[in-house]
């Protein structure tokens, strides 16, 4: 144990916003019940929803920072709970020596690796405006083309996230979520797989599976799949 590493058993560190205000559920990346294994959770001061939404890039030294501390208190992969991290995602793997993975879009390659060519991929997003080229680039998507988005946060229920009201209704939520990626495929009946950008979308990822019949990524897919890569175990069995 080098010093400083004053807790263990656990792989993924999770840097979140400061000063949010609203229901985390059970599915949401900041609830710990989520997970069927440890994680460390870090806010990021003064890291709120407005400024990393546009990709602000005065917050860039202080999510680094808190990299670097996850760093050096053991964690081995780093994930975060805002899609909109991933504005930083280039510049914080590069100032660290563990795997970064800071949105749920650097999926979208591998989600796209496994359709057919001529297949697209369904994007949900709290914020359609922050869905930019650079968002993406930073994620490592080039060409976007295969990406169609449709924005939630002016849908009356959901925006309560958005503008932290400090409550919503969670049936009315899932309504509105499961509705728009209905409409979504209607606008578009090429899309092959659905991506959650939001890190409070994964509680109606199970309700958009039902209702679409078609794949589901968020970012519990991906912080269980950075898990297992960081903490592979030997089997164990019979031949």
């Amino acid at each position: 144990m080098k010093k400083g590493h004053y807790v263990a058993g656990y792989s993924v560190g999770i840097l979140y916003l400061d000063d949010c205000w609203y229901p985390v559920l059970p599915g949401n990346v900041a609830n710990l019940s989520t997970y069927d294994f440890p994680v460390r959770l870090k806010v990021v001061p003064n890291c709120n929803q407005e400024r990393i939404h546009v990709g602000d890039p005065t917050l860039v030294d202080d999510i680094i920072r808190a990299a670097k501390e996850f760093e050096a208190e053991g964690a081995r992969a780093i994930c975060a709970a805002c899609g909109f991290f991933g504005n930083f995602q280039e510049q914080v793997a590069n100032a660290v020596d563990i795997p970064v993975y800071l949105s749920s879009v650097i999926q979208l390659p591998w989600i796209k690796a496994g359709l057919k060519a001529d297949q697209e991929v369904g994007m949900l997003t709290a914020d359609i405006h922050g869905i930019t080229d650079h968002l993406f680039r930073s994620c490592g998507i080039t060409n976007p083309d295969f990406v169609k988005v449709k924005g939630l946060g002016d849908l009356p229920e959901f925006s309560a996230i958005i503008e932290s009201r400090g409550s919503f209704n969670n049936d009315i939520v899932r309504e509105e979520v499961v509705q728009a990626a209905l409409d979504l495929l209607k606008k578009n009946p090429n899309i092959g797989a659905i991506l959650l950008e939001c890190s409070d979308l994964p509680p109606y990822a199970s309700d958009i599976q039902r209702a679409t019949g078609l794949p589901v990524f968020d970012f519990i897919t991906m912080i269980n799949w950075a898990h297992m890569a960081t903490t592979q175990k030997p089997y164990q069995g019979f031949i």
